[in-house]
């Protein structure tokens, strides 16, 4: 039988340094919203899931991190047949992701200069790569489009 690398999710709150990790996979989380919001703010470019999503914003009444939340929930449901068991940081990262990139897109000016929207596209990619190896390494559970 197959035996998963992560553990599962009592493992997973079972593990040690409970409070720091769970401080560590909402910073994480938290930052990774930043780091969308400064992507879609600087208008050069999105990852390829952000592309969908910002397409699935634009043609509905829906605000982009709500787009981020439906969405989570839609790929959790590709994990059934695959027999993959979500983790509290993975149900976390659903949620979590999207409240932050709406909060974020709310207080973030568009700059219409192409100096500042280079640091917020650069910003924003550095700033995804951290926020993804701190909500990672909490050992939580990967985020719903990780996993898949």
């Amino acid at each position: 039988m197959h035996e998963s690398l992560s553990p599962n999710p009592i493992e997973q709150l079972r593990g040690g340094r409970l409070p720091a990790r769970l401080l560590q996979l909402f910073v994480g989380l938290g930052i990774f919203g930043v780091s969308i919001a400064m992507m879609v703010r600087s208008e050069l470019g999105l990852p390829p899931w952000d592309v969908l999503h910002q397409g699935l914003a634009q043609r509905t009444s829906l605000s982009y991190g709500t787009v981020v939340i439906l969405l989570s929930l839609v790929v959790l449901l590709a994990w059934v047949p695959m027999r993959q068991w979500p983790g509290f940081g993975t149900i976390a990262n659903a949620i979590v992701v999207g409240i932050a990139v709406d909060a974020t897109l709310a207080v973030l000016p568009a700059p219409h200069s192409l100096v500042p929207r280079i640091g917020l596209l650069l910003g924003g990619v550095l700033l995804n790569g951290l926020a993804t190896a701190m909500y990672i390494g909490s050992q939580f559970g990967p985020g719903p489009r990780d996993g898949l």
